[in-house]
């Protein structure tokens, strides 16, 4: 390299300060936003194959990892598989909440019933979806404006619009499955610290 490139490539201190704009401070708005864009990161989308078995790997994070549910379309009828689904991971140890504009103001097995997800005043980790295939689709917009971590369609419940829709927004989703069967597999067990 000859001495001329070299100093073509290195600009002198009074050039570099001439190509410098002025910096003029941030407004407090301006400034607020730069800082939640700082502290709050956007989740990269991951995107399922869902016509593939979820790993079990999968399942088992998704059920270690929530602690409260809300549960749209449970029913107080004893004899409905909602009913006995909430029953059964409320006695495992997760805080259920049941969702039912039907059964809004009343309890089932002693636990407040809210008319939509938007009506409840805690935090949601996991949406478990009791409706038809083409209400999923709303409920997962209700799930991403809760901000919950993840959207579980029960057997027969499954909506591919759904799932991009709520796998866009950063969360997990598992449709066409039970929780309920899937807490008590065998290898599930030990992973959740729950006797055999």
């Amino acid at each position: 390299m000859s001495p001329k490139t070299a100093k073509a490539k290195s600009p002198t201190k009074s050039n570099t300060a001439a190509k410098k704009t002025p910096i003029r401070p941030l407004g407090k708005s301006a400034t607020k936003k730069a800082s939640a864009s700082k502290s709050a990161p956007k989740k990269r989308a991951r995107y399922m194959d869902h016509d593939k078995e979820y790993t079990t790997k999968y399942l088992g994070d998704i059920l270690k990892s929530v602690k409260t549910i809300a549960m749209v379309g449970a029913s107080a009828d004893p004899t409905k598989f909602s009913y006995g689904v909430l029953r059964v991971l409320h006695e495992t140890g997760y805080n259920m909440i049941p969702v039912n504009p039907k059964e809004a103001g009343n309890e089932i097995r002693g636990l407040k019933v809210y008319e939509t997800l938007q009506d409840i005043d805690e935090p949601v980790d996991m949406v478990q979806v009791f409706r038809s295939s083409d209400a999923l689709l709303g409920v997962a917009h209700d799930a991403v404006d809760i901000g919950a971590k993840v959207l579980w369609g029960q057997i027969g419940v499954r909506n591919d619009e759904a799932a991009r829709l709520a796998e866009a927004a950063g969360m997990k989703v598992v449709m066409n499955r039970c929780p309920k069967i899937e807490l008590f597999r065998p290898f599930w067990k030990p992973r959740l610290n729950q006797e055999i």
